[in-house]
């Protein structure tokens, strides 16, 4: 484990080089209420990207993992979050990487790749899809993230998916309260139009059950030659791991075509 400070806060991150025969640098970013070594490394993605000869570089995002976890939730501006990102990439001195993100993590990725095209070769996004392009629920009667986080007892919590993260949360052992203010970040607004500017060369996927990220199709339609994969059967818990993901990773990464 390696670490480096952006914007105030001490970033973890894992740098891992392969054997041999290196083709290539990917940076990894995790989801919500997990971190580096669950999201990528217990789930096979750094012995994947090193048996193929990518350097693998994966963070632990500020509020998660062993990186810094401020309880105040304007420390978690997506700005910033984007700009850990970016700052490791500066950090390291590389010039240009495969990005990949997995649910919040896409979403970063996917800002990442408007605000900074250049450093971007390819753009892989997990766990989200149409319904990024929607305005979210305004129900002033549902629970919201930071409360799912706070409250003493999970089993109190009724939406399933709130309920979902918080139980996962507890499962890595995560900060709740980090977590409570990342949810309460200052967000960025999605600009559909932006989206047609994107370059680099993209790849949506999301399971087929997963509601939380909707159809990656709807979103690979306003991308410039996206790709879309959806994983037959799969949730937004249960896709990542899943073999057809790693292969749909690499097949657009080699070079795959319809």
């Amino acid at each position: 484990m390696a670490s480096f400070r952006s914007d105030g806060q001490r970033i973890d991150y894992d740098d891992i080089a392969p054997a041999q025969g290196e083709i290539g640098t990917v940076v990894l970013v995790h989801g919500f209420a997990t971190n580096r070594q669950e999201n990528w490394r217990r789930l096979g993605w750094y012995g994947a990207f090193e048996r193929k000869g990518y350097r693998t570089i994966a963070l632990d995002l500020r509020g998660h993992g062993t990186s810094d976890k401020p309880h105040d939730s304007a420390a978690y501006g997506r700005v910033a979050m984007v700009g850990d990102i970016i700052a490791l990439i500066d950090h390291l001195d590389l010039r240009r990487v495969e990005l990949m993100g997995y649910s919040l993590g896409a979403h970063l990725a996917l800002h990442a790749a408007l605000t900074h095209p250049e450093r971007i070769a390819n753009l892989i996004l997990g766990g989200v899809g149409a319904r990024m392009l929607a305005p979210p629920p305004a129900d002033p009667a549902l629970m919201t993230m930071g409360e799912a986080m706070r409250i003493g007892d999970p089993e109190l919590i009724a939406e399933p998916t709130l309920k979902g993260f918080r139980r996962f949360a507890d499962q890595q052992g995560e900060d709740r309260l980090a977590l409570a203010a990342c949810s309460e970040g200052e967000g960025l607004a999605l600009d559909r139009s932006r989206l047609g500017g994107i370059a680099a060369p993209a790849l949506i996927i999301a399971g087929s059950r997963d509601e939380i990220a909707g159809d990656p199709e709807g979103l690979a339609q306003v991308i410039p030659g996206a790709r879309a994969v959806s994983l037959p059967a799969c949730d937004h818990f249960s896709a990542i791991p899943h073999g057809l993901f790693k292969a749909a990773v690499f097949d657009f990464l080699e070079g795959w075509t319809d």
